[in-house]
Parts: C-alpha cells; structure tokens; sequence
C-alpha cells in the first residue's frame, strides 16, 4: 500500500548536498512524475535522465549526430520503429558517462522493461562513476494515484492555446468558465485527454511496467507513496524516504 503518514517533514529541512544516487520514478499517465521530478532536481541538484530527452540532445546538436551512434540512432528511427533496448541502453550508457551524474539522477522513461532495468543493473555495479566512485543502485519510487482521481486530472484538463496556461475544471478552474484568466481566450482540451484514451494508455503502461516494478519490488529497492499528497508533501515525503533508504543501506555496508 502506498505511505500516506501525516507527519510529512519539510523539504528545507533536508540536506542540500545529499547524494540520492539513482532514483527512478514511476506512475500512471496523469500521476505527476513530472512535478516531482522537476521539483526533486531543484533540491537534489542532480539531472533528469530522459530517453526522449537523449534523442532531441542528438538531433539537435549536429556534433553528435555524426557519431557513430548518433548515425546508427537516426537510421534505427527512420524505420518507424521502437528503438531496441540494447540500442536504448547504449544511449543512456552514454549519458550517465558525464560527470554531472556522479551524485545521483533522476530517471524518466527508462527503464521502460525488464530487460532495461537488469542491464541498468549491471552497469551501475560494472562501471563506476566518471570520477571512479562506485555508483549506488536504483531506487524505485512508485506514486500511486487512484483510478477517479486520474481520471478527474486528464479529463479536467484546459489549456489557454495563447498563453500555455493549463487549468482544470475540477481542481484549478478559471475564473470564468472556458476562459482564461490572464488574457480571456477560449481554453482547450486536448483531444486525448479523454477516459477512453486514458484507459487505454493505463492499460499500455501496466503491461510494459509490471516486470519493471516486480523486479525492484524483488530486489527491496521499491517504494510506493501517495500520489494524492499535496505536491509539496509529496516531494518531502520522496525526499525523507530516500534519505532513509540511503542511511540504511550505508548501515547494512558499514556492518
């Protein structure tokens, strides 16, 4: 079950060079793995890791894209395929190389199979940070959402296709029904943002995930939280558990 205590510590009060190591997190569509990511590299100081993210830094700097792997990933995609793991793999090998990621990042999208998730595994004992330090495992972070309470954040979704503000009519709504509050356009729901298309999308990431989480869940490096927290808890409560996480796992090396 996910940890929803109430005595949730304030994020300030963690230390700010606190080394997370890897942190993967996880969620269904509309579970605001986003949020908390964006909040967790302000804290943390430490990168987000993104396939997608990996795939536009190779697009768009013509240096890279004149690598080896930079040609062989642009002719893999112009086939209209997914990309294969151990192609995927190479990528994000590739990236956790820079020395920005010797304290720690914060994963997104990878890994996406149990395939990826055994062989980031492995890497992470084989190959030690770029400052020679051996690199702690990951940690996965499951936020759990309720099916009414995704529901409500996917459907209720409205954007100001001027100013990009999003609203939602159930919990963040204009003044003034259907338009925006900063320059008075029309708001728009995107033609996803549908139950339909949210079971469906739920239904994908359950089936690709399972392994993934079962795997973590096998190798006791597996939390669950309450993704209904305020996002402010939220974060803090990611942030105490890690900490812990952490301090205990340095105990059990110390012993």
């Amino acid at each position: 079950m996910p940890q929803s205590d109430k005595a949730v510590p304030a994020a300030g009060n963690i230390a700010a060079h606190f080394a997370p190591g890897p942190v993967l997190l996880m969620g269904e569509p509309g579970a605001g793995k986003g949020t908390q990511a964006h909040a967790l590299m302000g804290i943390w100081q430490v990168p987000q890791i993104s396939t997608g993210d990996i795939l536009r830094a190779l697009r768009n700097d013509p240096v890279q894209a004149q690598t080896p792997l930079g040609q062989l990933t642009a002719s893999l995609l112009s086939t209209g395929k997914l990309l294969p793991d151990e192609h995927v793999n190479a990528l994000v090998a590739h990236r956790l190389a820079l020395t920005d990621t010797n304290r720690g990042f914060i994963l997104d999208g990878f890994p996406r199979t149990l395939g990826q998730a055994e062989w980031l595994d492995h890497h992470l004992t084989e190959v030690p940070e770029p400052d020679g330090q051996m690199r702690l495992p990951v940690v996965a972070v499951n936020i759990h959402v309720s099916y009414n309470q995704l529901l409500r954040r996917i459907t209720g979704r409205r954007n100001c296709p001027v100013c990009k503000n999003i609203y939602n009519v159930y919990s963040h709504p204009p003044k003034f029904e259907g338009k925006c509050d900063l320059d008075g356009a029309l708001l728009e729901q995107r033609v996803d943002d549908t139950e339909a298309v949210m079971e469906e999308r739920m239904r994908a990431y359950r089936a690709q995930t399972t392994p993934v989480i079962e795997h973590y869940r096998a190798c006791g490096r597996f939390l669950e939280l309450d993704g209904e927290l305020p996002e402010s808890d939220l974060t803090a409560r990611i942030l105490a558990e890690i900490d812990r996480f952490r301090a205990a796992g340095a105990e059990r090396e110390s012993l």
